[in-house]
């Protein structure tokens, strides 16, 4: 028990900084998952919620940089061991590159398409591998993926996070790279911001009347996201629709199907809204969602 609250002490210091960092951060306990349970696991029916509710334990959600919410979610989790860094969140709008134990896929994946891999803050894992942070840029969803980059190469992006440097975990402990702990996130190169989020293709001429089977599709695969993944899901089938001309006809469809996975109908809205933008051809106005 006192070797335990020795490393919460010491986990909820290194969150402490990190949050000074502008890195949200909540409690982790030894198997890497969050500390705190859901408030709603009592619950008769299934409740989806991501915070709403005002109570703590939605695990990224109740990731924080205010110094005295961080203390108070560790004070509520004394079994914590690490701490979790929500991705995708201002300012830094963190992406995670989790390389699995071979840095060099990313250095063929690197040559292969023209990108160079920046200085960054690096995290050596306790199996051996190792975080790379990169920062992303604002109004862009960079979806969470395991093994779509490369083999071996997970990302951790919006509603995703990564063990924070200082956690100790049943497996071992996570520390910086020798030679990093000064850096910061360093920018996403453009070139792998595209991989991870594919760059918007030519639109074709939207079917007239009722969206088909694609449309069908797509709010579909909106309607199968889970908890941390809604708005990624979202922002991806947004772009997908309007890359094809059927933005502003499935946008109502696609609003509806992520309000009914938990979002809510202004969080919707916004996110389609940014992949209108973002797909929008330069210099050219971005079709309105609804």
């Amino acid at each position: 028990m006192a070797a335990t609250g020795r490393r919460t002490t010491l986990a909820l210091t290194y969150a402490l900084s990190a949050a000074e960092r502008g890195l949200p951060v909540f409690p982790l306990s030894p198997s890497k998952l969050p500390a705190l349970p859901s408030p709603h696991r009592d619950d008769p029916a299934p409740v989806r919620c991501r915070g709403e509710c005002g109570r703590p334990g939605h695990g990224v959600h109740d990731a924080t940089t205010d110094p005295a919410a961080v203390r108070a979610l560790f004070a509520l989790a004394p079994w914590a061991t690490g701490y979790g860094i929500a991705c995708g969140r201002p300012p830094h709008h963190l992406i995670g590159v989790d390389l699995d134990t071979d840095p060099a896929v990313l250095r063929r994946l690197a040559r292969e398409h023209g990108f160079p891999v920046p200085g960054t803050v690096t995290v050596l894992t306790p199996s051996g591998g190792r975080h790379l942070w990169l920062a992303g840029p604002p109004g862009v969803v960079v979806p969470n993926s395991a093994g779509r980059l490369a083999p071996g190469i997970d990302i951790r992006g919006f509603g995703g996070y990564l063990a924070g440097p200082g956690s100790v975990t049943a497996r071992g402990a996570y520390r910086l790279a020798p030679g990093t702990p000064a850096l910061p996130p360093a920018a996403c190169p453009p070139t792998l911001l595209r991989l991870l989020v594919p760059p918007p293709r030519p639109p074709v001429r939207a079917r007239e009347g009722r969206p088909g089977p694609r449309g069908e599709g797509l709010v579909g695969f909106v309607l199968a996201a889970r908890e941390g993944r809604r708005n990624a899901r979202l922002f991806w089938a947004a772009c997908r629709a309007y890359e094809s001309g059927m933005g502003d006809a499935l946008a109502d469809a696609l609003t509806e199907a992520a309000v009914r996975t938990g979002l809510t109908a202004h969080e919707a809205r916004a996110t389609v809204a940014s992949a209108a933008r973002f797909t929008a051809p330069r210099g050219a106005g971005a079709p309105r969602a609804r």
